[in-house]
C-alpha cells in the first residue's frame, strides 16, 4: 500500500506542493490503522491521495481522488435511519455506516469544492457529503457533482439511492 500511495503522491504533485512524501509515510508507518483505512478506500475505489497538511493539527489530509465517486460505494442511501426507513427495494448499506466501518469521515460540502480545485470531479456521478443536521432532520441529505463546469450541491431524500450516486471520504493521518 505505501508503495502504491507513493506512485501516485509522485504522480499528482499539484495536490499537494510543498509536502515530501518521507514526513507522509514517517506519518504513516506510525499509524497502521490508518493506513488500514487508506487500503480500504483504494479497495473500493476512491484511490486516496494527500491533498493538504493541517499545520494546527499536524496531520496530512487525504481525500478520495478518483474521477468518479468510488464504484465499490454507490447505489447507497445517506445513513442507518434512511435504511431503515425504505419499506422495498433497500440498498446493502447507507454512505455513513459504510464510511465508520472504513475509519473515514464523508467529505463536507468545503472539502469536496476544495477537491475540485484539482481536477474535474463526479462529471457523470454525484457523491454525498457530510450534511448538517438540521437538514437531515427534516428527512434530506445532500451531494455534490460537477456539470457544465460548475460543482453543483443539491438535496434528495436521505433514504434515495442511485447506481451513479456514492461518496467520497478524508482521512487524517
Amino acid at each position: 500500500m505505501l508503495s502504491l500511495l507513493k506512485a501516485r503522491f509522485e504522480k499528482n504533485v499539484n495536490r499537494h506542493r510543498g509536502l515530501a512524501w518521507a514526513d507522509v509515510q514517517a506519518k504513516l508507518e506510525a499509524n497502521p490503522e490508518k493506513l488500514w483505512s487508506l487500503q480500504e478506500m483504494d479497495k473500493t475505489g476512491g484511490e486516496p491521495d494527500v491533498v493538504g497538511y493541517d499545520d494546527k493539527t499536524g496531520e496530512y489530509l487525504f481525500y478520495d481522488c478518483s474521477a468518479e465517486s468510488p464504484k465499490g460505494r454507490r447505489s447507497v442511501c445517506y445513513d442507518k435511519e434512511a435504511l431503515e426507513a425504505r419499506k422495498e427495494n433497500k440498498p446493502k448499506n447507507s454512505a455513513t455506516a459504510l464510511a465508520a466501518d472504513m475509519g473515514i469521515s464523508l467529505l463536507t460540502e468545503e472539502e469536496y469544492r476544495n477537491l475540485q480545485e484539482f481536477g474535474k470531479y463526479d462529471t457523470k456521478t454525484s457523491s454525498w457529503v457530510h450534511t448538517p443536521a438540521a437538514i437531515r432532520k427534516l428527512g434530506g441529505a445532500i451531494f455534490c457533482d460537477r456539470r457544465y463546469g460548475h460543482v453543483f450541491l443539491y438535496h434528495n431524500g436521505a433514504d434515495s439511492y442511485y447506481a451513479a450516486r456514492g461518496f467520497r471520504g478524508s482521512l487524517r493521518v
